[in-house]
């Protein structure tokens, strides 16, 4: 398997675009492929599986280890071509340059090449310096920049002297370029908006690849599954997932070790009014509750989820799926919608950040991820959910465990496997 991180100069150089138009002309060539998001980003790996039908997985430096995250890579090992998109800038991480949870860090501990995106627009000789320190920065660290590809290039004119310049100063070579009238994907709040609601834009003719494309992948990472063990099973049985367009930020490897516990996973969705399935446990996931405020204000599901936490089965509520708990709900346009009303709190939407960052439990070590819009009005104290130095340390309710922290799972097993299956003293 080929591999090869599509790394970017800064966030909006256009690596998502690009990594799609990737995607695209490897179909079309008909080249089995597998995408990779470096981070924890939902969105761009579902614009990923909307091209290749595959899912796309999630890999962070700073949530998971190493070997999970061979172990992920080891199990997609049958594609011909492995890419993965990139976060933010190249270098961009939790702190420093190249941090962990960075693209570079990730290039670095796979020791796989990087495609740099450049947003080349209105530029000639000054990507020569730009690229030359990238180079240098990524050579410091340990990996390499294979490969440029030139975003928003004016023409086949424009792309030559960026091809030239590459050449002349012995920086790595152009590999492929954009037009710059390629189609903008579109965005909202949290990011990208989801592939369910638009056309995937058809790169094809304004994607450029050039010959040396492929030689500057890597196929070096010969890592086999069979090195790793099977997890430790903790006893899970039954739970109950909401999973539609409102609990739709499910990290796939999350899915996966619940598989692994040997626990039988049921689906069910709060904007059908799906009563909540028999089971053991609860997991509501975040998404986007905000655009289905007034579906989910009639949502029949509410009484069935109500009597499940009144009888404490375990639940884990993230974000959206907190949101769904409230007693109401206050939109983008400042309407207030009732909710399940299970939790004494309020969630209102608003225009700007209200949180973004990686989250650690102190007392238990479980690592996440925050990032939301929205902010929660506690109406009554209540016990704390989590224990963190910075972040939502959330609410405990009957057993039910809910802030706006997406958690790994596989990051602290043991604490995961509570989280469903601990009972309230």
């Amino acid at each position: 398997m080929n591999y090869a991180l599509i790394g970017g100069t800064q966030s909006g150089c256009g690596k998502t675009s690009v990594t799609l138009a990737l995607l695209q002309f490897l179909n079309q060539r008909q080249q089995s492929v597998r995408c990779f998001k470096t981070g924890p980003d939902f969105l761009d790996p579902m614009w990923h599986k909307a091209i290749t039908h595959k899912t796309s997985y999630n890999l962070d430096t700073n949530m998971m280890d190493i070997e999970q995250i061979q172990y992920i890579i080891a199990k997609q090992h049958q594609d011909e071509f492995g890419i993965i998109e990139g976060v933010m800038g190249l270098f961009d991480g939790r702190s420093g340059v190249g941090g962990k949870g960075s693209a570079a860090h990730l290039a670095t501990v796979l020791d796989v090449p990087v495609w740099l995106v450049v947003n080349a627009k209105g530029m000639s000789g000054s990507i020569v310096p730009l690229v030359k320190g990238f180079v240098q920065e990524a050579d410091n660290m340990g990996f390499r920049i294979s490969g440029i590809i030139a975003n928003r290039l004016g023409s086949e004119n424009h792309a030559r002297i960026i091809r030239e310049l590459l050449v002349e100063y012995q920086l790595p070579p152009l590999i492929a370029w954009m037009e710059k009238n390629a189609p903008l994907l579109p965005e909202r709040h949290l990011g990208l908006q989801m592939p369910e609601e638009h056309d995937v834009p058809d790169f094809s003719k304004v994607f450029h690849a050039e010959l040396d494309l492929f030689k500057s992948s890597s196929d070096n990472l010969e890592i086999k599954p069979d090195r790793f063990l099977k997890p430790v099973r903790f006893g899970l049985k039954t739970i109950a997932i909401a999973r539609d367009s409102a609990c739709c930020f499910i990290y796939q490897s999350n899915l996966d070790w619940l598989q692994a516990q040997a626990a039988k996973i049921s689906f069910f969705s709060p904007i059908a009014g799906d009563a909540v399935p028999d089971c053991d446990a609860i997991w509501l996931p975040g998404g986007y509750p905000e655009l289905h405020a007034q579906a989910l204000s009639k949502s029949a599901t509410w009484a069935s989820l109500a009597k499940h936490i009144e009888q404490g089965t375990p639940t884990l509520a993230e974000c959206g799926g907190m949101m769904l708990l409230a007693e109401s709900l206050t939109d983008h346009q400042g309407r207030t919608w009732n909710m399940a009303g299970i939790l004494p709190i309020a969630c209102r939407m608003q225009d700007r950040l209200a949180a973004l960052g990686y989250r650690q439990d102190e007392n238990s070590g479980i690592k996440g991820h925050e990032y939301h819009h929205s902010k929660r009005e506690d109406h009554q104290i209540l016990p704390k959910a989590y224990s963190l130095k910075r972040g939502d340390e959330g609410l405990l309710f009957n057993n039910c465990r809910a802030s706006y922290i997406h958690w790994n799972f596989e990051s602290a097993p043991d604490v995961a496997a509570q989280l469903f299956l601990r009972k309230t003293p």
